[in-house]
């Protein structure tokens, strides 16, 4: 992302998450109301003229943009199964690292009472309450302005602990769509943050891309990372799935699942739409006190 620009990528994922309410109403597994306002006029506009059901009803100009169908249904999965994580969360503290153009604060009914804190770039951050000030929604979020290119990183528990976040009571770390985007050595400054703020009892849910996806990939991979990067913001890493529990170990970290996001398709989807979210190399983490979801525990 270039300095002074809030992060294209994440525009992109809202209006991903937006385009999902036109999905027929059994593969509509999470929805978004907040993800077109986002998004650039000309995005918001093909997004408005849209209109259609099911998959292959999304016209005019966005339903000719490459993949467009696949990455909706890839973004309603990566969204639903982390959106479940948080319900199964029992603490009253979430933070969301890499906030992005993330609304669960204000979509999901199960954060009402609870404390929710996003970290950010002060670019993307700032468009986001404008955003927000302008749809008149009053999310109960504590925000966190951090540009991770200038400020250390270990400072960062600090900064959350000023905010009000209490280090001594449970929290769920999200970390959507980030890892991809850093170096190693800013996974491992940002890992140890986490895990200084993690009491035993929490949780992180991060989302990964399989490090073949980055050193081996496929000609659309390729095309994909082309248009990253040419926005500023290449992908640079990821791991073998294999090697997580050792590295997240080392960390302080004890994984706890590891969820290719074509597995939860075919658990989430009907068939035949979940055949087109056949990428095993996108993950999410979960891990105690992360494109797979990884789920870890802190002790």
């Amino acid at each position: 992302m270039r300095d002074d620009t809030p992060s294209r990528t994440a525009a992109w994922v809202a209006a991903a998450r937006h385009l999902g309410r036109l999905l027929p109403e059994d593969v509509r597994i999470a929805d978004d109301p907040f993800g077109a306002a986002f998004t650039s006029l000309q995005l918001a506009r093909m997004i408005e003229n849209a209109a259609g059901g099911g998959l292959g009803g999304i016209r005019g100009p966005i339903s000719k943009l490459p993949g467009i169908s696949r990455w909706i249904l890839y973004m309603q999965v990566r969204t639903r199964v982390i959106d479940d994580i948080v319900r199964a969360f029992h603490g009253d503290q979430i933070v969301l690292l890499g906030a992005g153009y993330d609304c669960r604060a204000l979509r999901l009914p199960e954060l009402e009472g609870r404390r929710v804190f996003e970290i950010d770039h002060p670019a993307t951050q700032g468009h986001k309450r404008r955003v927000l000030e302008r749809l008149d929604a009053k999310s109960s979020s504590t925000y966190i302005t951090w540009d991770f290119e200038t400020m250390p990183t270990e400072d960062l528990p600090d900064a959350l602990a000023e905010a009000g976040h209490d280090a001594s009571a449970p929290s769920l770390t999200i970390w959507e769509g980030v890892t991809m985007y850093l170096t190693e050595p800013a996974i491992n400054a940002s890992l140890h943050a986490i895990t200084a703020w993690s009491t035993p009892g929490s949780l992180l849910a991060m989302t990964y891309f399989a490090k073949n996806r980055i050193a081996a990939p496929s000609w659309t991979t390729r095309a994909i990372a082309a248009v990253v990067a040419r926005v500023g913001e290449p992908w640079r890493f990821g791991w073998l799935p294999e090697e997580l529990p050792g590295y997240l170990g080392e960390r302080g970290l004890a994984l706890v699942d590891d969820i290719a996001l074509s597995d939860a398709a075919r658990e989430l989807l009907p068939p035949s739409y979940a055949r087109q979210v056949d990428d095993a190399e996108r993950r999410v983490v979960l891990a105690a006190a992360p494109e797979s979801i990884a789920v870890a525990q802190r002790g």
